[in-house]
C-alpha cells in the first residue's frame, strides 16, 4: 500500500505551531515511506474565512520549503484540493446516504432547535442534542414542510444501539458507545454547504488518503467519522491522533505563552530549519540522544512509532538556542545578507547600502554572531553603532548595590584606564584586567565597573563584549560618549 497523508488546514487564522508540526508529521512521514504528501484547503467555513489566512497557508509552507505531491497550485489526479470548489461531490454523496436510508432530511427550524436545546438543558436531561424529530417522516410529511419553503438539512443516522471502535496507532483500540456519539448530526446545510465532518470523510476517501494523522483534540470525531465510513461502504484510513502542544506551565500552547503563529517567528528572525527541526522533537524523538536533524535526514529516519503518546512541550528557551546554533553555522556572508532587512527596516543602513555600511557590517557580523538568538536581536546590539544615542537615564549607569556618586567614580576610574591604554596601544586584555583591578579597589563586583562603562558608549545594558564594542566604534567616539555621559552624572551627583 503506497502511503498517501494530507495536510488540510482551515484558512480563518494564520499558521500555528500545532498545524505546522501536523504539516510536518504528515509530510515527513508520507517522504520516509515513498508516498505522497498532499494539501488540500478545508475551506467551508465562509464566515472566519480569509484570503489572508491562505496566502500566510502557502507562504509557511514555501518558508520552510514543504512542498505537496499534490493540491492546490501545484494540481494532482484527485482535485479540485480546495473543499469550495467541491460542493456538487458533498451534495451527491449526502443524497446517496439518503437513499440508503443511512441519512434523512431534517426540517427543524432553529428555533425548534433552540427550544429543545433549552428544555434539555432545563429538564438535565440524559440526551443532550438533536432529538430525531425528523428521522421518520413520511412522504408526505416531507413534502408538505417542502411546500412552506423549508429547505432542510440533511442528517446522518447515527444507531441508537451497539459500539463503534476505532484503532489509533498510538493510543489503541477507542470505544465509544453508539448512544455517546453526537446524536444525528448534520452532513449538510440548508444552503447547501457540507460541514466539517462529511467533507472531511468524502475527500479522504476519494483522494486515497491511507494515513490520517491529525490532533489529539479530533478523538471525539473519530467514531463519528467510522460510523460515515461504514455508512457509505469505504475503508477507512489509519489513524494517528497526535499529542498536544503544551506550553511549559502544562496548558495547551496559546498565545498567552508567546507567540504562537509561525508569522510572527519568521518575523522575529527565527531560521526555517531551526524551526523545523525543533519543531519536530516537541512530541517526537529518534532516539535519546540525537537533537540536530536536517530536512534531509528526517525526510528518511521519521517513523510514526516514535511519536510520543505523551504531550509534547514547547519551550521558547530551547528554540532560541537551537536558533542560535543555526545561526552559528551560517557564514559572515549568509548572515549578513539575512540581518540585512532588520537593519533597513530601523534605518540604520540604506537600501542599496552604501560601501561604507558595508564595511562597518563586515567588521560587526563575527562580533554579533556568537550572541545572536534571533536575527532580530541586530537591531538592539547594533543600535550604539549606527546612531549616536542620547545619554542613558541616570538609573541605568548604576549597578546592583552602587549608588550614582560611587557608579560617577567608577566610570571616571574606568575612562582613565581605557584612554591610556587604547592611546598606547595596549592589548585590550591588559586594558580589562586593569579594570578589574578598579572593582577589587572599590571592593565590588566587577559588573559594578563595567556597566557604567558600557552604558556610557550604548546606551544600553545589553551590549556586545566590551573590546569589540571599543574597536567598532573606534577611540574619538568611545572618548566622546564617556566624557559626555561623566559630565552628566557629575551633574546629578
Amino acid at each position: 500500500m503506497s502511503v498517501r497523508v494530507r495536510y488540510a488546514p482551515s484558512p480563518t487564522g494564520l499558521q500555528h505551531i500545532g498545524g505546522v508540526r501536523t504539516a510536518l508529521f504528515n509530510y515527513f512521514y508520507a517522504k520516509a515511506q515513498g508516498g505522497d504528501f498532499l494539501l488540500r484547503v478545508e475551506d467551508t467555513d465562509r464566515e472566519r474565512y480569509s484570503e489572508e489566512s491562505l496566502d500566510d497557508l502557502y507562504q509557511t509552507l514555501n518558508w520552510l520549503d514543504v512542498k505537496w505531491d499534490e493540491g492546490p497550485i501545484v494540481g494532482g489526479p484527485y482535485g479540485p484540493y480546495i473543499q469550495s470548489e467541491r460542493f456538487e461531490l458533498y451534495q451527491k454523496y449526502a443524497k446517496m446516504l439518503v437513499e440508503k436510508d443511512m441519512a434523512y432530511y431534517c426540517y427543524c427550524t432553529p428555533e425548534r432547535l433552540e427550544r429543545v436545546r433549552k428544555e434539555q438543558k432545563e429538564s438535565k436531561s440524559s440526551v443532550q442534542g438533536y432529538d430525531r424529530h425528523c428521522s421518520n417522516l413520511t412522504k408526505e410529511q416531507r413534502d408538505e414542510l417542502e411546500k412552506q419553503g423549508i429547505k432542510p438539512v440533511i442528517r446522518l443516522r447515527v444507531p441508537l444501539e451497539g459500539k463503534t471502535t476505532f484503532h489509533d496507532v498510538l493510543m489503541g483500540d477507542i470505544t465509544r458507545k453508539n448512544k455517546d456519539v453526537s446524536p444525528d448530526p448534520v452532513l449538510l446545510k440548508s444552503d447547501g454547504f457540507p460541514t466539517y465532518h462529511l467533507a472531511n470523510v468524502v475527500d479522504d476517501h476519494l483522494m486515497g488518503i491511507t494515513h490520517i494523522m491529525r490532533a489529539q483534540e479530533w478523538i471525539p470525531s473519530g467514531p463519528l467519522h467510522i460510523l460515515l465510513y461504514k455508512a457509505f461502504g469505504w475503508e477507512p484510513p489509519v489513524y494517528c491522533h497526535l499529542p498536544m502542544v503544551m506550553g511549559k506551565d502544562g496548558q495547551k500552547l496559546s498565545k498567552r505563552h508567546g507567540s504562537t503563529s509561525v508569522k510572527d517567528f519568521r518575523e522575529k528572525g527565527y531560521l526555517p530549519e531551526a524551526l523545523m527541526n525543533y519543531v519536530t522533537l516537541v512530541g517526537w524523538s529518534y532516539d535519546d540522544k540525537s537533537e540536530f536533524f536536517s530536512k534531509e535526514e528526517l525526510e528518511k529516519i521519521f517513523d510514526i512509532t516514535k511519536i510520543h503518546k505523551a504531550p509534547g512541550v514547547f519551550d521558547y528557551k530551547k528554540l532560541d538556542w537551537f536558533n542560535g546554533q543555526y545561526i552559528r553555522k551560517l557564514s559572515d556572508q549568509e548572515l549578513k545578507e539575512k540581518v540585512l532587512p532588520y537593519l533597513v527596516k530601523e534605518g540604520f543602513v540604506d537600501e542599496p547600502i552604501t560601501k561604507e555600511q558595508d564595511d562597518i557590517l563586515n567588521k560587526l557580523i563575527p562580533c554579533v554572531k556568537p550572541r545572536l538568538k534571533v536575527l532580530s536581536d541586530i537591531v538592539a546590539l547594533s543600535k550604539f553603532l549606527f546612531t549616536e544615542p542620547e545619554v542613558a537615564e541616570k538609573e541605568m549607569f548604576v549597578a546592583k548595590k552602587m549608588d550614582l556618586a560611587s557608579s560617577t567614580t567608577a566610570l571616571i576610574k574606568a575612562y582613565d584606564i581605557l584612554k591610556s591604554g587604547l592611546d598606547s596601544d595596549k592589548p585590550f586584555e591588559e586594558i580589562e584586567s586593569e579594570i578589574c583591578d578598579v572593582a577589587k579597589e572599590m571592593e565590588v563586583k566587577v559588573n559594578a565597573v563595567f556597566t557604567p562603562l558600557r552604558v556610557a558608549l550604548t546606551s544600553s545594558t545589553v551590549s556586545l563584549p566590551m573590546n569589540d564594542t571599543v574597536t567598532l566604534l573606534g577611540k574619538e567616539k568611545c572618548y566622546k560618549r564617556i566624557e559626555r555621559a561623566i559630565e552628566m552624572l557629575k551633574g546629578e551627583i
